[in-house]
């Protein structure tokens, strides 16, 4: 069976690290022959620090579906040149601050504090001046206002709110976790996730867990708490309806 699984606020609670307990958990999926897909709004760039060794060069999905890696090869979606300057109009004119990745660097303006700062691993990548980078692949606005949502609801893309960060994640329309299951050519799943980028999986797959009680929660089969994840994982492994699937 496949098994799809969220990073933040998922698998990894610090934004560094997966609990011991929780890595044993996914090594005895590996071990009796099921299959792992790591999904996250992370660029593939942030989401390889947190895993484990054995993972790195496994089937990845980031940036919710923008990066796709395998056998360590990353493949991306980007915003048209088109979009690209209809989405900096719009930072310009509103005075937002973001975060924007190509298919490596990015571009940063917000507070060095933010959560989603403090998990970019700066150690292999750079922060380039929005225009200079290359393609941007995904875009992250901080504190949008409803004039904001409503420009950018004129555009060929799709939008994810965090309400806990204050913070809407941008990618070309169409592009989520889902797309990069296909793209991986996983059809089947059993997923974990928690917030409400992890829709998409819950509403696609067989049988799906959120951890803590996000909105989200309500298109989930069953809901947990993150003490309860590594246990979780290991009851699915074993519960003999995943061979029915």
């Amino acid at each position: 069976m496949n098994f799809v699984f969220d990073i933040d606020g998922t698998l990894c609670f610090n934004g560094k690290t997966i609990d011991e307990t929780i890595i044993a958990a996914l090594k005895e999926l590996i071990a009796e022959g099921h299959e792992i897909i790591f999904a996250s709004a992370r660029p593939i760039r942030d989401l390889i620090p947190v895993l484990p060794e054995q993972f790195k060069k496994g089937k990845l999905v980031g940036g919710n579906g923008c990066f796709i890696s395998q056998n360590g090869k990353i493949t991306a979606n980007f915003f048209t040149p088109n979009l690209t300057q209809e989405l900096h109009t719009i930072i310009q004119q509103h005075q937002l601050t973001y975060l924007a990745d190509s298919e490596w660097d990015y571009a940063f303006t917000g507070s060095f504090e933010h959560p989603i700062y403090q998990n970019i691993n700066h150690s292999s990548a750079k922060n380039t001046p929005l225009l200079e980078l290359q393609k941007i692949c995904k875009l992250v606005l901080f504190k949008p206002n409803s004039a904001v949502i409503d420009a950018l609801s004129k555009l060929p893309v799709s939008i994810t709110s965090y309400k806990n960060e204050d913070a809407i994640d941008i990618s070309p329309l169409g592009i989520n976790k889902v797309y990069g299951l296909e793209k991986l050519q996983i059809k089947e799943f059993i997923a974990f996730g928690n917030d409400s980028n992890d829709q998409c999986l819950f509403e696609k797959a067989q049988f799906s867990v959120c951890v803590g009680t996000n909105d989200v929660h309500k298109y989930a089969s069953m809901t947990i708490t993150k003490e309860e994840v590594a246990k979780t994982i290991i009851h699915l492994k074993n519960n003999i309806l995943i061979k029915h699937f």
